[in-house]
């Protein structure tokens, strides 16, 4: 097993992932101080399991991230992973190759992984212990860490030895059982005293639960005698529920029949009155046709006995001369023989009349009695059912009074019970909400102060983070400032590039010494630049050399290489150009410009040129002296007969070095900006994080003080929330109370007004019929007289006005007669005529006759048949009506019948099912198990008790309802002579027995897992202990070949403090270098201190060697010979482990297989660089 890589991805100073390749054997690191040589040693601590941060040479846990350089921003987290090769198996895991993995975030989140798969810490360190790797890390060396082996205390240095020897996790398992036993002590403390306690409550509650038991034995033989009597009783009401349902079937059944055929006489009468509807008009039709054909008769009769005597008459020769026709005297003599019949029959008809109005009369009267008879046994009989259907209501709300009062009195004394029940938990609630409402009190005195210390670290922190992002707003703007700047400096000296001839000379190679653009040799005053610029035009992107051989050698040079041309300036020291002078008053050009290297030209460059602030200063100057130009401050240039000026198109080199000047200039102060503001921000985030600590520690006791608040105000709330609904229930309880006894009354007052009015009724008598079935029958005969009294009269008229007729017809004759004897002769002839004329007409009459004979006798006998039919139509109407009476006062007593049994039934369900709340209520036993379990048919069990009180089931004996009564009786007497009894107790001693014998199991198996874990303790106590020796005899048998090694002459060796206590004992240090007698280690060099410490570690190493080590610096303080002697043992050591050394040694180096550097770049993150050393030693020369 060996390290094979490790990768770091932003700790400490490696921002870059960075992965470092380890192999079996020595790995050196070297690198300047500084550059994270030791951040690569606390990498492999901080993924092992380290959670010291002073260990890791931090002040807190986040200062492993990498926090950031001014190149580089912070990271937010830091990511460390180790490869360790297990192809040996060393580590108990099923894998060849194992990666343990650390993250960190800035929040304080911490992740273990174990081969991709989330870990905890434990897990981590319980697979490197196996290995010898522990959490005191024994196996990595750090700087300093030499020192504080010495100087450890005896039992540090024995957790070292412990720790190499993989006794930490016996040490572990100790503890583990060592914690259970302290809460396992605890538990049986506490069953212990639970188990007394329990003793002292059963002895009492045994009594109690005695004669609960007793009780409970006389309430079984209670309730089983209740139950059968309640079987009993249900049984029978239900048989006489049976009864009378058949009853009511067979009632109804008789009802039904009744209906039906009250039903079907109802249609048949009014289908008779139907037929009769249709059949009168036929009737009367069939009369007046009778009738009609008997007066035609008699007109054709006399039409024929006229005709035959007017044949007759005019026949007789021998009456020619007398009037045709028969003698108007006898005509006459019958008419008045005809009125005297028709005075008879007149008489007659007033009598036929008068008869008929009696009859009519008589019918009306009849016909009124009846309806009033009728009318009075209707009323009698629909009282007499209304008094029968009052007094089935009166009899079933009286009952239901009676059973609501009843009711209503078990209902009270529940209410009352409860009520009595809620008072106490209102006042149990009040209690609670009073105690609650001091202890949040309490806490509210103590949430001021914590409020006001959170708002101040809010208010800190808030200050804080706006301070933090004005900074960073404020350096975001200085860097794109300085940016800006930079990009136009970078612009401007892109603008003074030549790219003509001048180009060419600034970098040719034929020794041309070019000493300068003329802009970047002069200096100008600002303000002035256009102007000096326009002044010198193209002169001033001239390039300056030293004399005029230069001048023509680079002319030449431009010439031969071809490169464009270029504006030259040479110095000539005895430059005898005529400058003009500038009178006084006026401002030379000249004096806006300086040069080191050109004064001795400037007075002829400007010559003649004058500044002046304005175009009408310039032209007043040249006004007055022609021969000057004058230079505005703008460029614009008048004079000696030219001007030159307007907008500037383009910005010359002076322009442009003087920009670039100020943009330097301006670059630097942003420069020096960010800066600042960078260590502004440091400070402000080192106060952020201050800040925010304090507001987090003040934000955690602010929610731990609300947490406590809120449990106590839920709390507060459900005490509330019980006074409330115990009050609102001991309300609803009173109200309920009231009404019911409001009710009670009312029902009490209506119960004795219903008795009294129920007592102070009669039942009417049975109507008497024989009077209505007299008039019914006195009505039928007085219809019969008047039909017949109507058809008198009607035949009597009929025949006086034949008669009338027919003497009318016979004065009209006479008359005729007398009329026509004077034309008698003149009509003679027409006589003649008239009597063949007249005997036709009396054949025709007879004919006809004959025929109104047949029709008549026809018209009789339809008109007799219609008569029948109505005749016995009537009857059978009348008889049906007397049906319809009958069964209709059948229908109303059965009606009548059914109600008071539906009413009866009503009642009797009402008894069955007050008996089933009962057995439901107060037995919880439903009807259906009550007579399947208690009923008369199952026979009665009996119980013997012995002598100890135990009951033992006897025989079985028939049910008797008088021997239940008994029993009953019996056994509520003797329950009532236990007295006050516990109905709890039974069950109480039950569990309480129960949870004694419970407990007492438990405490025996506390007692024994006790002993289990002494056993296992005193096991591990033993290995400890074996391990140990072995380990501490092996480690002190190789710090003495070591110690004599390194110290050539000298002797060392390891001590216990207390040999007679292996399990606890320390371990001492002696150390007598050659020469020395001291043996005390503090009297050592700082040499001699860190070899002993060395050979001390080395000890143990070749003791109990583990996968591998690192040592950081630990040859530092070394000289030359202790440090050879130190790497012979640490070339020992490569052959059972691998080593990784931080070391500065070159003589380390030499010995490592492979060699990482480690440096630092400008930008503050390390960066690693490796080498295989052997791979070099191995190559040919």
């Amino acid at each position: 097993m060996y390290l094979k890589s490790m990768t770091l991805k932003g700790f400490k100073s490696f921002a870059a992932p960075t992965t470092l390749k380890f192999e079996p054997g020595i790995t050196c690191v070297v690198g300047p101080n500084g550059s994270g040589k030791s951040n690569v040693v606390d990498a492999l601590s901080w993924v092992m399991g380290e959670q010291g941060a002073k260990s890791l040479r931090g002040g807190k846990m986040e200062d492993v991230i990498f926090a950031g350089t001014s190149g580089r921003a912070p990271l937010g987290r830091a990511e460390v992973s180790v490869t360790i090769d297990n192809a040996d198996g060393a580590l108990p895991i099923e894998f060849s190759e194992v990666t343990i993995s650390r993250t960190l975030f800035r929040n304080g989140q911490s992740d273990y992984q174990i081969n991709g798969e989330s870990a905890r810490l434990l897990d981590i360190q319980e697979l490197l212990s196996d290995s010898g790797i522990g959490r005191e890390m024994h196996v990595i060396v750090g700087q300093g860490q030499l020192d504080a082996i010495l100087t450890a205390n005896p039992e540090e240095r024995r957790g070292f030895i412990e720790e190499a020897a993989g006794i930490l996790k016996h040490r572990k398992r100790k503890e583990k059982a060592l914690r259970k036993l302290d809460s396992m002590q605890g538990n049986m403390s506490r069953v212990q005293d639970l188990t007394n306690e329990l003793r002292r409550q059963l002895r009492p509650l045994g009594k109690q639960a005695e004669v609960a038991r007793k009780a409970a034995v006389i309430q079984a033989d209670v309730r089983d005698a209740k139950l059968r009597i309640l079987a009993d009783d249900l049984i029978a009401f239900n048989s006489t529920l049976s009864l009378e349902v058949a009853d009511e079937t067979a009632l109804r059944q008789r009802r039904s029949e009744v209906d039906q055929e009250l039903e079907q006489l109802r249609k048949r009468e009014i289908e008779l009155d139907q037929i009769a509807a249709i059949q009168g008009p036929e009737l009367a039709s069939a009369q007046n046709n009778y009738y009609s054909l008997t007066a035609q008769k008699e007109k054709l009769r006399g039409t024929q006995n006229l005709a035959s005597e007017r044949a007759r008459f005019l026949a007789e020769e021998a009456e020619e001369a007398r009037a045709s026709g028969r003698d108007p005297e006898a005509l006459d003599a019958e008419a008045k023989v005809l009125r005297g019949e028709e005075s008879v029959l007149q008489g007659s008809s007033d009598k036929a009349r008068a008869e008929l109005v009696a009859a009519s009369n008589s019918v009306t009267q009849l016909e009124a009695r009846l309806k009033g008879e009728e009318d009075r046994v209707a009323a009698a009989q629909r009282a007499l059912a209304d008094y029968r259907e009052g007094t089935a209501r009166q009899e079933g709300h009286i009952k239901s009074l009676q059973s609501r009062i009843d009711g209503a009195g078990s209902e009270i004394n529940r209410l009352e019970s409860a009520l009595t029940g809620a008072k106490a938990r209102v006042a149990e609630a009040k209690v609670e909400f009073a105690r609650l409402e001091s202890e949040i009190a309490g806490l509210d005195a103590g949430e001021l102060g914590l409020d006001a210390e959170f708002e101040k670290a809010k208010a800190l922190l808030n200050g804080s983070k706006a301070g933090l992002e004005k900074l960073r707003s404020d350096l975001s703007l200085a860097e794109r400032a300085r940016a800006a700047s930079e990009a136009k400096i970078d612009a401007l000296r892109q603008a003074t590039l030549h790219k003509d001839g001048s180009g060419a000379l600034l970098t040719n190679d034929q020794g041309i010494v070019i000493r300068g653009s003329l802009a970047s040799l002069l200096t100008v005053e600002p303000g002035w630049q256009s102007a000096v610029t326009n002044a010198l035009g193209s002169l001033a992107n001239a390039l300056v050399l030293q004399d005029l051989n230069q001048v023509i050698s680079a002319i030449t040079f431009l010439k031969s290489k071809s490169a464009g041309s270029a504006e030259l300036l040479f110095i000539s020291e005895g430059d005898s150009r005529p400058v003009v002078e500038i009178p006084s008053g006026l401002t030379p050009l000249a004096s806006k410009v300086s040069s080191a290297t050109l004064n001795s030209i400037l007075p002829a460059l400007f010559s003649g040129l004058v500044a002046a602030e304005s175009l009408s200063q310039a032209s007043q100057i040249i006004a007055s002296n022609p021969s000057l130009i004058a230079v505005t401050r703008d460029g614009d240039l008048v004079g000696r007969g030219r001007a030159s000026g307007g907008s500037s198109a383009r910005t010359s080199l002076i322009e442009i070095s003087e920009m670039i000047e100020k943009a330097e200039i301006e670059l630097q102060r942003h420069g020096h900006d960010c800066d600042r503001i960078h260590f502004d921000i440091s400070t402000a985030e080192t106060k952020l994080r201050s800040d925010q600590l304090t507001y987090d520690q003040a934000l955690a006791r602010l929610n731990e003080s609300d947490a406590a608040m809120a449990a106590l105000a839920e709390q507060m709330a459900a005490a509330s929330q019980g006074v409330k609904s115990a009050s609102g229930e001991v309300e609803r309880l009173e109200k309920s109370i009231t009404e019911l006894k409001q009710a009670l009354d009312n029902d009490l007052s209506e119960l004795n007004i219903a008795r009294s009015e129920f007592e102070k009724s009669s039942e009417p008598l049975e109507p008497e019929l024989s009077t209505l079935e007299n008039l019914r029958a006195t009505l039928a005969t007085a219809r019969a007289v008047e039909v017949e009294a109507r058809l008198a009269l009607r035949t009597i008229e009929e025949r006086v006005a034949a008669i009338s007729q027919r003497a009318r017809d016979l004065e009209l004759a006479a008359s005729n007669e007398r009329q026509a004897a004077s034309n008698n002769i003149a009509r003679r002839a027409a006589r003649a005529r008239g009597a063949v004329t007249a005997q036709a007409i009396a054949d025709a009459a007879y004919e006809a006759l004959i025929q109104i004979e047949s029709s008549i006798s026809r018209a009789n006998s339809e008109r007799e048949r219609l008569e029948l039919a109505r005749s016995n139509r009537d009857g059978e109407i009348l008889s049906i009506r007397q049906a319809i009476r009958d069964l209709s006062v059948e229908l109303d007593q059965l009606t009548s019948s059914v109600h008071r049994d539906e009413i009866a039934r009503a009642e009797q369900r009402l008894r069955i099912e007050q008996l089933e709340i009962k057995a439901m209520e107060e037995f919880g036993v439903d009807s259906s198990s009550l007579v399947n379990e208690y009923g008369p048919d199952k026979p009665v069990p009996t119980f013997i008790e012995d002598d100890a009180g135990n009951l033992s089931q006897g025989e079985f004996i028939p049910y008797v309802r008088q021997e239940q009564e008994k029993r009953l009786a019996g056994a509520e007497k003797s329950l009532a002579l236990l007295g006050k009894i516990n109905p709890l107790a039974l069950e109480e001693f039950s569990s309480l027995e129960e949870r004694l014998k419970y407990l007492a199991d438990q405490l025996e198996d506390l007692k024994k897992s006790k002993k289990d874990l002494l056993d296992i303790i005193k096991s591990v106590d033993d290995k400890v202990q074996e391990i140990f020796e072995e380990a501490f005899r092996d480690t002190a048998r190789e710090f003495e070949k070591i110690f004599a090694r390194l110290f050539p002459g000298g002797e060392g060796r390891l001590l216990l403090t207390d040999p007679s206590d292996l399990l606890n004992s320390g371990v001492d240090v002696e150390a007598r270098p050659p020469g020395k007698r001291i043996k005390r280690l503090s009297l050592l060099s700082g040499g001699e201190r860190s070899l002993t410490a060395v050979a001390l570690l080395v000890a143990i190493f070749k003791a109990r060697p583990s996968p591998f080590y690192v040592l950081d610096e630990v040859e530092a303080a070394l000289d030359d010979t202790n440090l050879g002697r130190l790497l012979s043992v640490l070339e020992e050591l490569r052959q059972a482990s691998q080593l990784i050394i931080i070391t500065h040694q070159k003589r380390t180096m030499e010995i490592g297989d492979t060699l990482y550097g480690v440096s630092m770049r400008g930008d503050g993150v390390s960066e690693v660089i490796s080498q295989r050393l052997r791979e070099i030693e191995t190559e040919p020369a």
